[in-house]
């Protein structure tokens, strides 16, 4: 266990001091303990920031689009994976759900780039040719969630499923049996037994994905943005990037983010409290 623990100790909890930053007018040559404090400057400006209730409901939005689409359907590939009898099937499933995990973002960017390009992408081909005048998939701003929900469903679902696979692995064999005896039918197999075998895991990582909704993946999103679709994807993530980082304003970077780290700690306590009290699964 050291390896790991060392690893958080060294790049997590260590840094969590120098988040002092965002109270501090950061000078380089001062240095972190030496700059002079700001108090709350930051957060105000932020919070002034005339942007700023876009920025939250557009990541907002994102966070819910993705947790709605993208918690169960891994569930739901997971259970149907096993039922699965053929294992020359089931493999070859498998495998296909699975190799989309392995690509890279930029590459995963650059098909959807393919994918969707006004003039010579698959999709608007397609679209043209049964007589469809196709929209500007990645120049508008009403399509970019799905977009970038959906392709994030197809790239990690495959891999998801595997720890609900797991927890179906670990189900007492002589449930299935004696649901046999009863005459209980697949489904019903399904609701009364998979499912709640999948529950204890199935709470835990909807308690820490709640829990990392702000923290949305910047990549992605930084690399289908352009100015057309601005209105639906410059998210909190993005902004500090090219207003605090580019602008080499560390302070303004490091108070958003502590924001960011500030409200995903309170939708952790509070899921992981809701989880306690409909179910008897929780992170404490």
């Amino acid at each position: 266990m050291l390896p790991g623990l060392l690893y958080f100790v060294v790049f997590k909890y260590v840094p969590m001091a120098n988040a002092v930053i965002a109270f501090k007018d950061y000078n380089v040559v001062a240095g972190i303990w030496g700059s002079p404090w700001a108090g709350f400057k930051y957060f105000e400006l932020f919070f002034n920031n005339p942007v700023f209730w876009t920025l939250l409901k557009n990541t907002l939005t994102l966070s819910l689009y993705a947790l709605l689409v993208g918690f169960p359907l891994p569930i739901l590939l997971a259970v149907a994976l096993n039922e699965v009898r053929d294992g020359l099937f089931k493999r070859s499933v498998q495998m296909v759900t699975y190799a989309p995990y392995f690509i890279s973002t930029v590459v995963m960017v650059s098909m959807i780039m393919l994918l969707f390009a006004p003039r010579l992408g698959v999709v608007n081909v397609g679209l043209q040719s049964i007589g469809m005048n196709p929209p500007n998939f990645l120049g508008s701003p009403d399509w970019f969630p799905s977009i970038y929900v959906w392709s994030g469903v197809w790239q990690n679902s495959g891999y998801a499923a595997i720890v609900y696979l797991a927890a179906l692995s670990g189900i007492d064999p002589t449930l299935y049996e004696a649901a046999k005896v009863d005459g209980a039918s697949r489904l019903q197999k399904i609701i009364n037994i998979d499912l709640p075998g999948i529950m204890p895991v199935a709470v835990i990582i909807l308690i820490l994905t709640v829990g990392s909704m702000l923290a949305i993946g910047f990549e992605k999103v930084y690399l289908l943005q352009n100015p057309l679709n601005l209105g639906s994807s410059e998210i909190i993530p993005t902004y500090v990037y090219k207003v605090g980082l580019l602008n080499a304003n560390f302070s303004f970077a490091t108070a958003v983010g502590l924001f960011n780290s500030v409200i995903n700690m309170v939708l952790l306590v509070l899921v992981n409290s809701w989880a306690k009290r409909v179910s008897d699964f929780s992170l404490w």
